[in-house]
């Protein structure tokens, strides 16, 4: 990845390699992308009902 950069503690960078291990993932990149990408979808959830609310009621369906 090229992409940012982000800042760990060689501790949590060596657990999070085991468990990238573990789980069978290619790389602690690829690992943690999946764990961030999931967080970040389950907080989403609030945020997308909200758009869904907004747009209802710009539809005329709810008030």
């Amino acid at each position: 990845m090229f992409g940012p950069k982000i800042k760990i503690t060689t501790e949590l960078f060596d657990k999070l390699k085991q468990r990238a291990e573990s789980s069978g993932y290619s790389s602690v990149d690829e690992f943690v992308v999946h764990v961030l990408e999931k967080e970040l979808s389950k907080t989403g959830q609030d945020d997308d009902a909200d758009k869904v609310k907004e747009r209802l009621k710009g539809l005329g369906y709810i008030s």
